[in-house]
């Protein structure tokens, strides 16, 4: 999925294709993956959610606007985590919105099993996962 559409769409719209392009997972197959390290959470809410509501344990914490250039494999600001193209990304987002339309940002770039977490945070929380607060 190309983020230049061939006319004017709406968000509405525009998620959904992005979403035809996902592989989007459960929490419970998104912890068992972390659990295992077969899959790296990247948390993009940001920091007055993660201070009230707090953060999953584990999960690698990259403030969306800054996603690309810390997840690149090849880019000279990239986290450690960002080892490969091949690795398997899940983004966090706080309802699994925005998350959709990162991980095919993240696509774009060649982290070809970037996906998102469906219901974001608050699903995550709902489902009584892990959650450490913030100090």
């Amino acid at each position: 999925m190309s983020f230049t559409p061939e006319g004017p769409i709406g968000i509405d719209e525009l998620l959904e294709r992005v979403r035809e392009g996902l592989d989007r997972v459960e929490v419970a197959e998104a912890y068992e993956a972390a659990l295992a390290g077969e899959a790296l959470l990247v948390d993009i809410r940001y920091a007055a959610l993660r201070d009230r509501d707090g953060l999953i344990p584990g999960a690698l914490v990259v403030e969306r606007n800054e996603l690309e250039w810390r997840l690149d494999p090849q880019g000279s600001h990239r986290a450690a985590e960002a080892t490969s193209h091949d690795l398997r990304v899940v983004v966090v987002c706080n309802e699994g919105y925005a998350s959709s339309l990162a991980a095919a940002s993240l696509r774009q770039l060649g982290l070809h099993r970037a996906t998102d977490l469906v219901g974001g945070f608050q699903a995550w929380k709902a489902a009584g996962l892990p959650v450490t607060m913030t100090a």
